[in-house]
């Protein structure tokens, strides 16, 4: 009842409250720091995971791998390497030389050709001495066309008989030729079609279709 007494009691309370609310403040402040820090190691924790399964993931693959890459890359003796390209070169050296064989024997069945059709047909038609029968227009140029064929055959046997295959170089040859075939053949296909046209007028006149068709008998 005393006043002294009252106070007394009042200020203790108030030191109770106050250390309780400071406490309970204390906690608030304390909590979520505890809760982050909590957080962070966590994500630290599922960081660390991922990067390890990254790298197990990596090392599974390169074990995988390693594998396949030898066997499709197998080593190969320096010595297997070599017999390999000399077998790859001789390859390429017969297939050249079969080509080079094809077209001289081309050139040659093309000029026996040319020789048939000059003995048999032109020069007997020629020797007729038809007024109606033109024969120089009828065949152009075609024993220009002969004599050039010859010497292209001719350049190319010099360049290939008694030659070592590697040695034998015949591009030289159509070289050295382009400007006369170029001109001998300008003339003959100038005149084809005039010589396509004579002939089939040639063919609706019955003598000298005769005189044609003996010519092919004696091709034949």
């Amino acid at each position: 009842d005393c006043p002294g007494k009252e106070g007394t009691g009042g200020r203790k309370r108030n030191l109770t409250l106050l250390r309780n609310k400071l406490y309970m403040g204390q906690r608030r402040r304390t909590e979520p720091v505890v809760e982050s820090t909590a957080a962070a190691a966590g994500d630290h924790g599922n960081l660390r995971r991922s990067q390890s399964d990254r790298t197990e993931y990596s090392q599974k693959l390169q074990e995988k791998m390693a594998p396949q890459a030898m066997s499709s890359t197998p080593a190969t003796p320096p010595q297997e390497d070599e017999e390999e390209e000399e077998e790859v070169r001789r390859r390429m050296m017969a297939r050249r030389v079969k080509i080079i064989a094809e077209l001289t024997q081309t050139e040659k069945d093309y000029i026996s050709d040319l020789d048939l059709c000059i003995k048999e047909v032109i020069q007997p038609l020629r020797n007729k001495q038809i007024a109606r029968f033109d024969v120089d227009g009828l065949f152009s140029n075609i024993e220009l066309v002969h004599q050039l064929s010859a010497k292209l055959l001719s350049s190319l046997e010099e360049a290939t008989t008694d030659v070592e295959p590697p040695m034998q170089i015949i591009g030289e040859v159509f070289l050295q030729i382009k400007g006369p075939l170029e001109d001998t053949y300008k003339i003959y296909c100038y005149h084809h079609d005039d010589a396509h046209t004579m002939l089939e007028y040639y063919e609706k006149d019955e003598e000298l279709k005769q005189h044609l068709r003996e010519c092919v008998q004696s091709l034949k």
